[in-house]
Parts: C-alpha cells; structure tokens; sequence
C-alpha cells in the first residue's frame, strides 16, 4: 500500500513538473489563503484525459480547532448539487422518455400554480421560469413536504422566458419532478443512475457521522455557536431534510474530477457510459431565449453573472457551475479540460466575495494549457437555434432595432384628437420632441390644439439652467407663458398655474433612476390635476436602461425626498413613465383622471439605442446613455461633500474624484473586486464647473463592458466599499442617505459589509418590488 501511494504521489508530482501553471495556481491560493479569504482548498485542473494539477491548501477547519486540509477532504457543494445531481437525474428521465423539456410542469406536477401555469422543464433548468430566488424562511417551517408545497404556489415575479432569475425554486421543483417520475426521492436515484456507476463512492446526501471528520465545516451555526459539519449550509434543504433539488450533495475533488471526465467523454468514462453523446450536446447547448443576453444551458451556467469560474479565457461554449460554499467547476469541451475549485470560504464567516480568486484560477488554468476560443472542434454543434458560437457571443453585444413611436408620436398620428377643443398645458423640456425633431408644442398648435401654458421642470423648458431657482417666463417663438416647478429647490405645481388649463399633458424623457427628479415633478403634478379635477395625459417614452433591470436599494418611508425619492421604488426601477404613473395612480390613491398614450414597438430589454430614437441630453449633465447607465450607481454616493462626479466635465457620471483619492490605487482596488460587466482606470480630470472648480484632481473612469451583467447600484457598493478601506472617513454615506433611500443599507455600507452580500440581501425587497408593479406594467 506505501508504495503505491509513493507511486502515485511520484506520479502526480511529474505531471505538475509539466504543467507550467502550477506555480502560478499555488501562488493565487496560498494568498487568498494567507488573506483569510478562504480556510483552504483542494483544486483539480485535468487536461486531455490526464489531471495536470492537484493539491490541498491551508486547512480544513479553523474553529474550534485548526485542520490540515487534505486531498481527501469531502466538501458541501451547495448549488454545484444542481448540475451534479439534479440535472443528471432529469437527463436519465428525458433519454428515458418520461420527460420532455418542452412540457409544461404542470404535466408532471399538476397542483404546481393551481394547475394553469406556462412555466415548461426547459424554463426551469435554464431560470427563465420567472420564480423568486428562494422560498421564504421566517416563520420558520420544516419538512421535504412542506418546502415543496411552498414551492409548488410560489407565485412567479415575471413571465416565463422574459428575465433569467436564478431561482433555487427551479431546482427544488425539478428535484420533485424526478421523485414523482421515477418513483425514487432524488438521492436515491441520482445515487444509483450516476454515482454508483462512474464510481463517485464519496458523494452523497446527508453523509454519515463516519465521515464527518473529514468534511470540511462551514458557517457557525447560531443556534448551536458550532460550525456545521456533515448538516448542509444550505437553509433551505436543512428545512426540507437535508434532500433538496438546488443543494445537499457532499464530495470530494477526485469524485468531481470523475464526473467531469464523464461529460468531456461525451457521456463515457473509463468504459461505463451514463449518457448518449446527443444527450450531452442537449444539455450543454446555450438554451436561453433568442432575445436574451444571459446565456444558460440545460442546469449549466455558460455565460451570465454568475460566470466568474470560466475566468477570461476559456470560451463560450464552455459550462460550469458555482456553489454557494466555495465550490466551482467548469469544464471546456473544446480544450478538454476542466478546473474543479473547492473551498469552505464560508467557514467560520461568510460575506467575502471568491470571484477574483474564481477568475484568477479559471485564466490561469487556460492560458497554461493555451486553450483558445476555437469552437465545435468536437465536430458537433455546440449551439441552438442553429447559430455558430461566434453568434451565440456576439448576440450579447448586438441590440435589436425598432422604429419606436412615442406616446407623443402615435398621438400625432391621432392628429391630438384627444386634446381638441381643451384648453391644453404642457409639462415638458427640450426632449419633447417627435420622431421629426419637431417640439410637442409646436406640433399640438399646427394640429389646432389650444395650447395655453407650458411648465417647466427642473433645468427649465430648455433644459440648460442648473441652478436651483428657475423663475417664470414667455416661449420665444409662441409667447406662450412659462411655469416654471422648480423654485427654491421646491417641485410643486400651485392651482394658480391652472387657471387657463383645463387638460395637462406630461412628455419628458426619463432615464430610469428614482432619484432623477422628473419622476417626482409629474407625480406632484399627478397630485395637483387630481385636485383640481384636470385629465392627465403621460405621452410615454423609454426607459433608456431598459424596463427588465431592478436594482436596490428600495426607499424607506423615512427617508422620502421630493427630489431624490418621492415613491416606494428602488434605484433602477425598470419602469415607464406611463408605468409609473399608472402605478403611483392605484397605490398612493391619487384619483387622478390618468391618460397614458402608449408607445409603439417598445419592447421592454430595448436600451435606448435600440428604439431609432435621436438622443437628446435629458439635463445638462446627462450626456448620453453610457452616462445614465453609470448614473443610478455614481450618483448614489454624489451628496457626499468634497466628492466629485464628473459635473463641469465633459463626461458626467462617467468618471469620479476627489483631492484625497489616488487614482491607479482605486482602479486597481476596484478592478481586484472583478465587479461584473465594468473595468476601472485612473484619470485625472479638472471640473469647469461645480465640485473642485478649477482645480485638476485624480480619479477613476468607467468603462462599461456588458451593460447585460453589469450592476450600477453594485458599482455604487463597491465604490463606497473600496473608499471607505482606502480613505477611511472620507466618504460621507450619512450625507447620501436620501440618493440610497435605505437605512438598512446604509448600515451594512457603513459597517464595511462586503457589497456582493448587500446585493443579495436586497433581492427579497426587489423581489416584492417586481411583483408589486407586475399588475402595472403597459409593455
């Protein structure tokens, strides 16, 4: 026995003599090791049918006492049990026949949503199903039963194939699924169909108290002050028995690196094969919606947010899969190889971000192995909807075009029959303009319209002024007075303004953030034409960031602001104006008389650049859809005194700074954090205007790389998180509390907590935002 274990050390020492990466892999995690980002791991990189690279790091367990990590260690694999249990389980179900993925679940689940629901397999092994993240915990409830029950009428928050969502409820329900189809719980199934077969000895759910001292603890359970071991993290699969479709699953790296030799053999391993090769290419192909940026296969992540494992290297048409714990593996047919990362990084605390350390590792791995973006060298197609790969990618990058019709264009077209014979005031700026460039007043008069006032909001009627007191006046070019809303900081409409009107209309171009203060001028208005018993017209217009992306914080009711937060949203709110105001209209019971004239051939994932829409600079400091992109983030922290956004320079909300901030010191801590869909560089920039007025400064600028997967309100996190441990004390977040809206935020903000865990913790509140504005929604 010695001496074969000497050979096989022996063995695998010379194998990573050849591998040229090692040293560089050893060294990325005996840092994240010596950091405290991680207890310790075991990492696995097999190459063409051999592994190249394999070692433990650090140690086990930290608390209550230390542990060497070994190669041996078993590890809960959190969300890994997705692809690892339940999507093999459902794949030996549909090669069976008694599955097909274009059935509707309700085919094999029939109470699921009372019995009428669109949501197919397919929806929920991709999270284009529509359903929440999770299922709610408090009160706290127990029982497999009971988990699924509540998973079986959770209501979803959008329609199938409209949003990827990454959803546990997908997979607790596709776990359920195998159980009532094969007539076996999922364990039990999934043990005999697969583990047993390729040899995988030491997976499993709920293992024994045998193997307990070799699994590696994770978080510190309240409830006990010990940390778990050999009990799933997971709090959900711990209400449900340990047994659940999204969690559970305990195993080791030598057991994974099985399995991942068994889908790069195209369903074969060592002789023994568990799937046809065409059952493979199934599930490993992108299945997402057409339309939809997020690419997902059949349970396998292939390109999303949740990509950081595929590093910068490997290609799309790779797959792979994180777990919540610590866990990733990701595996690249074309180069055949996969990098299998298992880590207790949770252990004895969570709340640190391993996706660095994920990206690190994944490029590492492929550049050593030269692995390059080469496709379908298998000789099969990767892709569905018969597109090469290079589409498959590309499609991300590339927006539909539509011939937009505003609210103002398609009432143009109606020649204004509406507003005939009405004595007609306009609220509205230098964005009211037609497809033709023509001004909405002008147009209203050729057509007899009897325009009677104009209101101006915020940056007056011509949109130039930033000052905060805008007084009264005449339209040059028809005389017709001007009312300005914007006076002494101060938004709201007085009845004496109404005398000559009886109709209100309201066009102006949003940008899709709360705190930009039109949203709040229309409402008041809204308020005021209720009160005095005027039809309120809202000629709608896009969202210029898309009507699918929410972003938190949601606003608390204490910290509502006429400008930065009149209304119960969060951030990105993902709304229409027309929306907005249908929605303000039934839940704040304003009894307004609303009219909303929709636009036409608006889809709701349209940017702004996809409408053939002329951009116009909705405010002097809005210079173009990169800058409002940007500006739901950045200029969430702008209240905070010394601290510059860009304003008196040519690029607003695309750049920050200050005299206490270094510029390549920020970058670099900031592009270390691999915040998705944006990179980081210094700059020094010098204000003709506003905050530090002629004065050069150093700071960073943005440069947005998928505006699919990047978060602006995450980029606001994480730069109040990298200001706050660089420059401690310099960056005031109690002074932006109204632009964050929310106290409990704040208080994570200000206690250093780490913003991927902030950016969770706030779904559940855009979660009941979503279903919210649901009934709402015009598009």
């Amino acid at each position: 026995m010695k001496l074969l274990l000497l050979l096989g050390i022996g063995s695998l020492a010379l194998a990573q003599e050849t591998f040229s990466g090692s040293a560089a892999l050893d060294a990325q995690m005996e840092q994240a090791v010596k950091d405290g980002l991680i207890p310790g791991g075991v990492l696995i990189v097999g190459h063409d049918g051999k592994i190249v690279h394999r070692r433990a790091y650090g140690q086990r367990a930290l608390v209550p006492a230390r542990e060497a990590m070994t190669l041996d260690t078993i590890f809960d694999l959190a969300s890994l049990s997705k692809v690892v249990a339940t999507t093999p389980a459902i794949m030996k179900l549909f090669e069976q026949g008694k599955i097909r993925l274009i059935d509707p679940v309700t085919v094999y689940l029939p109470e699921f949503q009372g019995g009428k629901s669109d949501i197919t397999v397919r929806d929920l092994l991709t999270h284009f199903s529509g359903l929440r993240p999770d299922l709610d915990l408090e009160p706290a409830w127990n029982g497999y039963e009971t988990g699924i029950r509540k998973a079986l009428a959770d209501k979803p928050t959008y329609p199938p194939g409209q949003r990827f969502v990454y959803s546990d409820i997908n997979f607790e329900l596709l776990g359920e699924i195998v159980r009532r189809v094969s007539g076996q719980p999922l364990d039990e199934f999934v043990r005999a169909q697969v583990f047993q077969p390729l040899g995988m000895t030491e997976t499993m759910y709920r293992p024994p108290a045998s193997l307990r001292p070799r699994i590696a603890p994770t978080e510190i359970d309240a409830a006990t002050g010990q940390p778990l071991r050999g009990v799933v993290h997971d709090p959900t699969t711990r209400y449900m028995g340990g047994v659940a479709g999204h969690a559970g699953v305990f195993s080791t790296a030598a057991d994974l690196a099985r399995y991942a030799e068994m889908w790069l053999g195209l369903g074969e391993r060592a002789g023994v094969r568990i799937f046809s090769p065409l059952t493979i290419q199934k599930f490993t192909e992108p299945s997402s919606p057409p339309d939809q940026p997020a690419l997902r296969s059949l349970g396998w992540d292939i390109d999303t947010s949740y990509s950081s494992a595929r590093g910068e290297l490997f290609p799309i048409g790779s797959y792979g899969h994180l777990g919540y714990t610590g866990t990733s593996l990701w595996i690249d047919p074309a180069s055949k190889t996969y990098v299998i990362l298992l880590t207790n990084y949770v252990h004895p605390k969570s709340g640190k971000n391993l996706s660095p350390l994920r990206r690190s590792i994944g490029t590492i791995a492929a550049a050593s192995l030269g692995v390059t973006a080469k496709v379908n060298v298998l000789g099969y197609n990767l892709v569905g909807y018969n597109e090469s790969l290079e589409t498959a990618g590309a499609r991300r990058m590339i927006a539909p075009n539509h011939r937009v019709l505003t609210g103002l264009d398609v009432l143009e077209e109606q020649q204004f029959a509406p507003l005939q014979g009405k004595r007609v005031g306009v609220i509205t700026n230098q964005t009211g303009l037609d497809r033709d460039g023509l001004r909405n007043v002008d147009a209203m008069r050729a057509a007899g319209v009897n325009v009677t006032a104009l209101f101006g909001p915020e940056h007056g009627i011509a949109g130039d002024k930033d000052v905060p007191d805008i007084q009264d006046s005449k339209d040059a070019a028809t005389g017709i007075p001007v009312y300005s809303l914007y006076r002494n900081s101060g938004f709201r409409m007085t009845p004496e303004m109404l005398r000559s009107v009886d109709t209100l209309v309201f066009d102006i171009q949003d940008v899709g953030a709360r705190f930009y203060t039109y949203g709040c001028q229309m409402l008041f208005a809204m308020d005021q034409a209720a009160k005095s018993q005027l039809p309120f017209y809202v000629l709608d217009r896009p969202n210029p960031i898309t009507g699918v992306h929410l972003e938190g914080p949601m606003r608390d009711a204490s910290l509502e602001s006429p400008a930065a937060g009149c209304y119960a949203l969060p951030i990105r709110h993902g709304l229409t104006f027309g929306e907005l105001a249908t929605m303000a209209n039934a839940e704040k019971k304003l009894g307004a008389d609303l009219h909303v004239i929709k636009m036409k051939n608006w889809d709701r994932g349209d940017w702004f650049d996809s409408t053939d829409l002329t951009w116009i600079d909705p405010s002097p400091n809005m210079r173009g859809l990169n800058a409002a992109t940007l500006y739901p983030g950045v200029a969430m922290l702008e209240s905070s005194p010394s601290f510059s956004v860009g304003r008196g320079t040519d690029s607003p909300f695309e750049q920050i700074g200050a005299d206490w901030i270094r510029g390549p010191e920020l970058a670099q801590a900031l592009n270390m954090r691999s915040i998705p869909g944006v990179r980081v560089y210094p700059t020094r920039f010098q204000p003709a205007d506003s905050v530090f007025k002629g004065k050069t400064i150093e700071g960073v600028r943005f440069v947005i790389l998928n505006r699919e997967t990047f978060s602006a309100t995450r980029l606001g996190l994480e730069l109040a998180f990298a200001l706050q441990r660089l420059y401690p004390g310099k960056i005031n977040l109690e002074a932006c509390r109204l632009s964050i809206g929310n106290r409990k935020v704040m208080d994570t903000m200000k206690a250093g907590t780490d913003p991927s865990t902030i950016e969770i913790q706030m779904q559940s509140d855009l979660d009941v935002f979503a279903a919210r504005r649901k009934a709402f929604l015009l598009y």
